[in-house]
């Protein structure tokens, strides 16, 4: 028995040395003999197979050239439509000396600097600044334009021009005559600086010349009086002129600066101002210069006035008056001629010559028919729609009254940009510009900077001005 004992004992002992939990009694338990474990390498996978190269597309076609339309803006007429031919590029500009150019990639900031915040100036800004940007959009030639706003305080105009020269190469504006003289009367002008209008009395005699980096090539009605001047001396070389204005301040300097200039041309002059109460003509003054004209007859007549004022008297030279001292009248076209025949076809169809302040421009109502006849000097962007450079900028609708001028700046912004672009370019030497203000002429760089432009003549034609020899 001790012997089937201890034989017990060691099966017992030999079953708990080979289990190490109580669940040994369970199928498939911890203690069920179980497969030693290998890491095995994963099975290879397969590569994927590379998608087909595309086949290359055909060659495209060349493509056709471009096709160039002119966009009638809205409000234009008939003959406006006839003259809107496309022209693909404005003008050459001509250079006589170029010296120092820059390479046509280097980068050019242009600081346009105008008094947006003036409430008297601020819509004539508006229309500089626009016919500027719309020359930029067409030709920006890696050009960068920055829009310096002023008011009208000196101090606020100079701290803009100073803070323009620390971050642009050439600076343009400003555009009143006390802006333009306060910059010019300043140490500050050290970069190009292209003013947009003339300090007051400049190119008078005692008058000091602008700074050597300063060129102004504003609109003056000045200007274009002395420019009449010379083109009515040349087509009547002999005889004296008369010239008429009123009492306002702007008419008499223009009438001030035809009877100047033709007396250098040593021509006899006389002027005669005319009373204006509400910007109507006195009827009984009138009367008076017709028979001034009697006793003496001028070669021609300018007037310094505006275009309803100069049509006034025109009606009243071309009428047929009768003699009533103390009422006199103007009859109509039916009644009879007096007893003693007026010889008034002497002076009725006197020239008259003008400014651009006889173009109103298309103002409704306004019987410019009456005009027929009447010499005048304006800008190619008023009277020359088909000038090659005119064609290729936008015209904006503008309507209302001072338009005409309003448009006459919108010129004046385009030019400025095309000169600014062409002084950034060249900084010295001396180019001609056919441009939509006139025929320009600048000389930058050499000294005293000097600019001229000639404008356009045009003659009153069935009710509106016609360019002569365009």
């Amino acid at each position: 028995m001790k012997s089937v004992r201890l034989t017990l004992l060691c099966m017992a002992a030999a079953v708990l040395s080979a289990c190490s939990t109580p669940f040994c009694d369970a199928p498939g338990g911890l203690c069920s003999p179980q497969p030693a474990k290998t890491s095995l390498p994963p099975p290879p996978v397969a590569p994927r197979p590379l998608p087909m190269p595309l086949p290359k597309p055909p060659p495209e076609p060349t493509p056709p050239p471009a096709e160039v339309f002119a966009v009638t803006m809205p409000g234009a007429t008939p003959e406006d439509r006839s003259q809107m031919a496309p022209r693909a590029e404005p003008p050459a500009i001509v250079r006589t000396v170029d010296d120092n150019a820059l390479p046509s990639n280097t980068p050019i900031r242009i600081g346009l600097l105008l008094p947006l915040r003036s409430e008297t100036l601020g819509t004539a800004s508006d229309a500089v600044r626009a016919g500027f940007m719309a020359a930029w959009e067409r030709d920006r030639d890696n050009i960068t334009v920055t829009v310096l706003e002023t008011g009208d305080v000196p101090q606020d105009i100079l701290a803009a021009y100073a803070r323009a020269l620390l971050n642009q190469d050439l600076v343009v504006g400003p555009l009143s005559r006390a802006a333009v003289a306060t910059v010019a009367a300043s140490p500050l002008v050290s970069k190009p600086t292209i003013a947009l209008n003339y300090p007051e009395g400049y190119g008078q005699p005692g008058a000091g010349p602008l700074p050597p980096h300063m060129v102004s090539i504003g609109l003056s009605i000045e200007e274009e009086a002395r420019q009449a001047a010379q083109w009515a001396a040349a087509e009547q070389p002999e005889g004296a002129a008369l010239v008429l204005t009123t009492s306002s301040p702007w008419q008499r300097r223009v009438a001030n600066a035809f009877a100047a200039q033709w007396q250098k041309l040593g021509r006899p002059v006389r002027t005669v101002e005319l009373s204006a109460p509400d910007g109507y003509l006195s009827d009984p003054e009138l009367v008076q210069l017709r028979a001034s004209l009697r006793q003496n007859l001028p070669a021609l007549l300018f007037s310094a006035m505006g275009a309803d004022q100069t049509r006034q008297l025109r009606l009243a030279l071309a009428s047929v008056m009768t003699s009533e001292p103390t009422n006199p009248t103007f009859s109509t076209a039916d009644a009879l001629p007096p007893a003693a025949p007026t010889p008034t076809e002497q002076f009725s169809s006197l020239p008259i010559y003008g400014t651009s302040a006889l173009n109103p421009g298309r103002v409704n109502n306004f019987p410019t028919q009456d005009l027929d006849g009447v010499r005048l000097l304006d800008l190619p962007w008023q009277v020359q729609r088909d000038h090659p450079a005119v064609m290729v900028y936008p015209r904006p609708l503008q309507t209302g009254v001072g338009s005409a001028d309003m448009a006459r700046l919108y010129a004046l912004g385009i030019d400025a940009y095309r000169v600014a672009r062409e002084i950034g370019r060249h900084p010295v030497g001396r180019f001609h510009l056919d441009g939509v203000t006139g025929k320009l002429t600048i000389d930058f760089g050499q000294g005293p900077a000097q600019f001229e432009r000639i404008e356009q003549s045009a003659v009153y034609q069935n009710g509106a001005p016609a360019p002569l020899n365009p």
